[in-house]
Parts: structure tokens; sequence; C-alpha cells
């Protein structure tokens, strides 16, 4: 939990017991907290054992119920309009614990604002107080001074664990349910459990179970499909579908030996953090397009077994002010909250390219963001970016602490193109065997691996046009008509080898 205390103290410091944090904010006379999280049920469990430590009477208000006293059988009479819900709490004298859920948008009304500081200001002088809770709560400058702020932590892999062990168990008093998860199934499920709230959680887990009455290991993709429908939900990144592995993209040692040395920080986090390891920050990808930058990127996530995010500038950016500052906001803290998690940023020199501020500045707004937040995150969220053209890159990117590497992606060697075309000749149905390869490879000089694959297809499609079968002929035909991009733009080839060399690390 992260306190935030006003004035001097107002630096955020980390807690390690949410109930002995809000014990001490209370003891302390601090008459106004807010605690910052989306899960008000959660917030609410957490106050009732406040207040029972203390020896506190709590009391609860919401817009729709008014104020009444936890466990009471009805609220106090009126208290559903919050000028006399705070009336009533003022008149009381009462030294105890008061939660007021989403009452934040309605301390805009000046009147109300000054009843609550009155009330917070007496609070100072007797043990209680008054508390708000909700999502991003922006209190009035002269609240905010006499506030302090608890953020909710996301649950742990323990809460978790005693949610489904209750959701199980009450299924159970009225169907029958098998768990069947094996001991790595199960450190998966609540691992993939983190992001969703404890009300979340539980409904995609009872869904899981009721559906078939079993939970298995296959019930862990249905936390993946939920997991999903958030990303679509938000509407700024896109879920991608991961079906590639490592061992599908062809060369690229060093980059899979640089991830594969990081593995067992995924799997083993606990591990890890008391080895002195942190979750790794991400990786730029530069070089030659049609290289591999982004199947391997898609791969990464596989490898890891963690979701793919993917980032589209195109739904970023925004005509309206401040929209695209809020999409990206957004975006991030989607990302956050489905962590730990791969985040693909394609092409990134599109997204954020160095500009002249055409744009009135928002591209530069919205880097300047982007950029804080790759060198400051806390959250499990592994960045893979790819550049095709670093010049046009902001030099703020290539700073170390953005990223863990800069990789240098070059046109494919001998042995990378032999496997290459036995990669998508097989994925065709074509046994590699039938072939020879050797010419192919030798003709192949000079071509990226999206070029290859190109080649490949377009003599598939003359092979079924002629009514006959796939031959080394018919590929040596169209990789002869076929001018790579080291041909037609070898200028620039030329140019980004150059820069990479002494700046980058050799991917392959």
């Amino acid at each position: 939990m992260r306190t935030t205390l006003p004035g001097a103290a107002g630096r955020a410091r980390a807690g390690h017991d949410p109930l002995r944090d809000l014990e001490l904010l209370i003891r302390s006379r601090y008459g106004l907290i807010v605690i910052d999280t989306v899960e008000e049920d959660r917030a609410e469990t957490l106050l009732r054992l406040v207040a029972d430590r203390l020896s506190m009477p709590f009391f609860l208000w919401s817009r729709s119920k008014g104020l009444r006293r936890d466990g009471a059988a009805g609220p106090v009479y009126g208290t559903t309009d919050p000028a006399q819900a705070l009336a009533h709490i003022a008149g009381t004298h009462l030294e105890a614990l008061f939660h007021l859920a989403a009452f934040e948008p309605l301390l805009t009304n000046d009147a109300l604002a000054d009843r609550m500081r009155e009330i917070a200001t007496e609070y100072a002088d007797r043990a209680g107080a008054i508390v708000i809770t909700g999502a991003g709560v922006q209190l009035p400058e002269a609240l905010r001074r006499l506030s302090a702020t608890v953020t909710l932590p996301p649950p742990d892999p323990a809460e978790y664990q005693r949610m489904l062990d209750g959701i199980v168990r009450d299924l159970r008093k009225r169907m029958r349910v098998e768990v069947a998860l094996t001991p790595a199934a199960s450190a998966r499920l609540l691992a993939n459990l983190r992001g969703l709230t404890l009300l979340e959680a539980e409904k995609v887990l009872t869904k899981a179970i009721i559906e078939d009455n079993r939970l298995t290991d296959e019930d862990v993709a249905h936390v993946m499909q939920y997991k999903k429908e958030i990303v679509e939900r938000e509407g700024v990144l896109e879920y991608y579908p991961v079906e590639e592995t490592l061992a599908q993209v062809a060369d690229l040692a060093g980059l899979k030996d640089w991830l594969r040395k990081r593995t067992h920080i995924i799997t083993s986090p606990e591990k890890a953090a008391s080895f002195g390891l942190t979750f790794p920050k991400g990786v730029l990808l530069v070089g030659v397009p049609g290289c591999g930058k982004s199947l391997c990127a898609k791969a990464v996530a596989m490898e890891w077994s963690l979701p793919l995010l993917k980032l589209d500038p195109g739904r970023l950016y925004n005509k309206y002010i401040g929209e695209s500052e809020k999409n990206f906001a957004r975006a991030m803290a989607t990302a956050e909250r489905l962590a730990p998690c791969v985040l693909f940023i394609d092409e990134l020199e599109k997204a954020f390219s160095s500009g002249d501020g055409e744009d009135g500045g928002v591209s530069q707004r919205v880097l300047g963001t982007f950029l804080s937040w790759l060198q400051d995150r806390k959250s499990e969220v592994f960045t893979v970016a790819t550049a095709n053209d670093v010049s046009r890159l902001p030099p703020e990117f290539l700073r170390k602490g953005r990223f863990d590497e800069v990789f240098f992606v070059d046109l494919p060697d001998g042995e990378a193109r032999q496997a290459i075309l036995e990669i998508h000749l097989a994925r065709r149905g074509h046994d590699p065997a039938r072939f020879e390869v050797a010419p192919l490879v030798t003709a192949t000089d000079g071509f990226s691996g999206a070029e290859i694959e190109q080649a490949i297809v377009a003599a598939l499609y003359t092979a079924f046009a002629a009514q006959r079968p796939l031959t080394n002929e018919v590929l040596l035909d169209e990789i002869r008509t076929t001018r790579p991009l080291s041909v037609v733009m070898a200028e620039r080839v030329a140019a980004v080898r150059a820069w990479a060399h002494g700046r980058t690390v050799r991917a392959n």
C-alpha cells in the first residue's frame, strides 16, 4: 500500500500492512482519508476490520441507501441527501469511522466541501475519521491539505487463493465440484488472475467451474479470455493472438540467448527478487524491415506464457484536445492491470517520431509521458518495441534505463536463410527434404525473412495456376524476379548498418 500524507510529510512511502497503516492514520488524527481503489467491497472489508481493532462504531453511506450503522436494519432518516448525511455526522460528535463511497464528485458543491472541511478539522481533536473511496479521487485544494491518501494494493496470490477456496467451498454446498489442477497450472492460474479485482476473479472462476462442475488446467484459458475482453473494452490496446514460439523464429541467436537468461525471472519472480533481480523492462529491436522483429515480439510472449498487448498508434491519437493523452494513460493503465504481460509497439518511430510540433505538441506530450513511464514503471510490463528507421526516433529512447538492451536485427546469413526456407515450406505442407535447398539459399542472398516467405508464396501461386507440383525451378524463378530491399534501398540498409555498429548488440 502507498500512503501519501499532506504537507512536508506528503511523500509516498511503502506500507506492508494496509490494516496497520490505516489504523496508524486514524490514531494520528487524520480526519479525512481517501482510499484510492476500484474495489469498494474490498475497501469496506478493510475499514470494518480497522473499526473493530479500534473498537469504533462503523457507518456506511451511499446515495441509494443513505447513512447507516454497520449491522443496523435501516439507515438514518433523510440521509440519502449528502448534505443531511454530513449534518448528521457533524451533529453526533461520535468517535466513529464513516465510509462515504463515491462521495468525491459531490464535493464540487462548495457548501458540501466546506461542511466536509469543518468535520475533518473537528476530528483532529477526537478519534474517528471520514473515509472516501474511489478510483482517482481528486479533492478540492482545501480538503486535500487536510487529507491522507492511501492506495490499496492489488490482491496478492494468497488473497486470490482464499477467494478460490471460498468459491469451491460455497459451490460444493449445492453441487458436485471436482478440482483437478496440477501444481504448475495452479500457480499459472493465480499468476494470470493478477490485474483482476477480487470480484472480477470471483465471477470468471465461478463461471469456469459451473460450466462443467470442474476446475482443471484448461480453465486457465477462461482467465485469459476475460483479460482479452478487458483490453477490447478499453479500445486502445489490441490483445494479440500468440501462435509462434522462439523455435519458429530462425536465427536471432543473440536475442534468444538474452531472453532465455531472463526466463526464470518470469517463472520464479519471488526467487529472482530474493536474488536482487527485478522484472526486465524490455528491448528495442532496430534493423532492416522484414527480418523478424515483429515475429520475435510475439514469440517472446509465447515463450514466457504471458499475454501480448499491442499498442496501435492509430487508436492512440485523437483530434480532440487532451484525448490523446487520456488514451495513452488508459493504455498504460490497462497494460499495468494485466501485468505480467508483454507490450508490443511495432514501428516505434511512427508513433513517437521527432517532429516539428505540427500537431500542437500532442506527440511531444505523449512522448514525454511514455518516456517517464518507461523509466519509472514498477509494474511487470515487458516492452518490446521495433523500429525500422532509427533516424526518426527521438534520442531519449536510446538512453540506458528506457530499455534493458537495444538489439540490431540484420539480414539473415546462409544458415538462417536455410532455416527460414525450411520453416515456410513445412508450414505450407511441403516437405523441405524434397527440395535442393542449397541453390535456394544461394539465390536468396540479401533477402529478408519476409521476402523469402513471399517468394515461396508467389511460387506456390505459380505452381497451382499451372496445375503442377512446386519444384526448385519454380522457386528459383520467383526468387530471381524478386528485387529485395537490400538492392532497391541499398543506401538505406547501409546507413542502418553503419548506425548500429558500436551502438547496439547484434541479435543474429
